[in-house]
């Protein structure tokens, strides 16, 4: 949670000073839930994380370099500085690279469940992530009921952030609660506090092993409030101050904090310490990124996909 958060962090700050091109999205108070997505996985899993998943990504053994060099367009990162920043992934190990439609993660993941089942492999989870915003689309809902019809071991998270870019929920859906889709789909539904770590982990960890032994698409809704806009390019300016100011709107990365305190796991200098390992990282990950090329326009093979033999015309 921490690496992600100084991770973001200096992307946002990358972005102010131009150095980035595209948009910066953060996962500020949704590091908790998505932590607990990627650390609950195992290898041999599939694991669909979206643009506020970098806690997820990390737990799910992404690379740094990975991510900090599709941000900054580096020539040798898994985009080739080709793409968009946010679509990186690696399929062969289960991280599957984001498709920026809202809800269009699921049915991939779908796919992936089903061709393991083909093979005969059984024991693997397929987990994909979405905003409350997604769930009012057909791709989401498309989905979702192929999975429960065919008893896939999907877990279904979705981050309920209270907004859809700046559409509110009252405006999204007329449902009490978007954990009330899931009688409607025959699944299993889980809420939780997406601001409390200890909760996330244990709901998550839960749905992920009800999957695996075989009952079922489970679908988790984790209430929280995106602390930051949309993306970079956005002030939130629309986001209630009341909302701030409830229990949804507490920092989960604080509040993690405050607990290992308490629980006198660690104490203020271990706390710092470990920030400043982070800072570290992070830092030395983007010193080596900005001293690698960019893509040469002139030399680069524009094939869509860099196997060779997969190209077209090869065998």
């Amino acid at each position: 949670m921490l690496l992600a958060r100084v991770l973001d962090d200096k992307f946002a700050s990358l972005y102010r000073a131009g150095k980035i091109h595209g948009g910066v999205f953060l996962g500020r108070g949704q590091e908790a839930l998505s932590v607990s997505i990627g650390l609950t996985l195992r290898e041999g899993d599939i694991f669909a994380p979206l643009i506020r998943d970098q806690a997820g990504r990390l737990a799910f053994n992404e690379p740094l370099l990975d991510a900090v060099r599709t941000y900054l367009g580096s020539a040798t990162g898994p985009m080739r500085g080709r793409d968009g920043n946010i679509h990186r992934g690696r399929p062969r190990e289960g991280l599957l690279a984001m498709i920026s439609h809202l809800g269009a993660m699921i049915s991939v993941v779908n796919g992936g469940l089903f061709a393991r089942r083909m093979k005969g492999i059984r024991g693997t989870v397929g987990a994909a992530c979405c905003g409350d915003g997604a769930t009012s689309t057909g791709s989401f809902h498309e989905a979702l009921n192929q999975a429960a019809v065919e008893k896939l071991p999907l877990v279904m998270v979705v981050a309920d952030n209270q907004f859809a870019y700046s559409t509110p929920t009252a405006r999204q859906f007329a449902c009490g609660s978007l954990l009330e889709r899931a009688s409607g789909y025959g699944i299993t539904g889980h809420r939780v506090d997406g601001t409390d770590l200890a909760a996330c982990l244990k709901v998550v960890g839960a749905a992920v092993a009800n999957a695996r032994a075989d009952q079922g698409p489970q679908l988790v809704v984790a209430h929280l409030l995106r602390l930051c806009g949309h993306g970079e390019h956005d002030d939130a300016g629309y986001i209630d101050p009341t909302l701030k100011n409830s229990p949804m709107g507490r920092d989960c990365l604080k509040l993690a904090e405050q607990f290992l305190l308490e629980q006198a796991w660690a104490d203020a200098a271990a706390l710092a310490k470990y920030r400043g390992e982070a800072a570290q990282k992070v830092e030395e990950a983007v010193l080596t990124v900005q001293r690698e090329a960019a893509p040469d326009p002139y030399s680069e093979n524009w094939s869509a996909l860099a196997t060779a033999h997969l190209q077209e015309g090869n065998e």
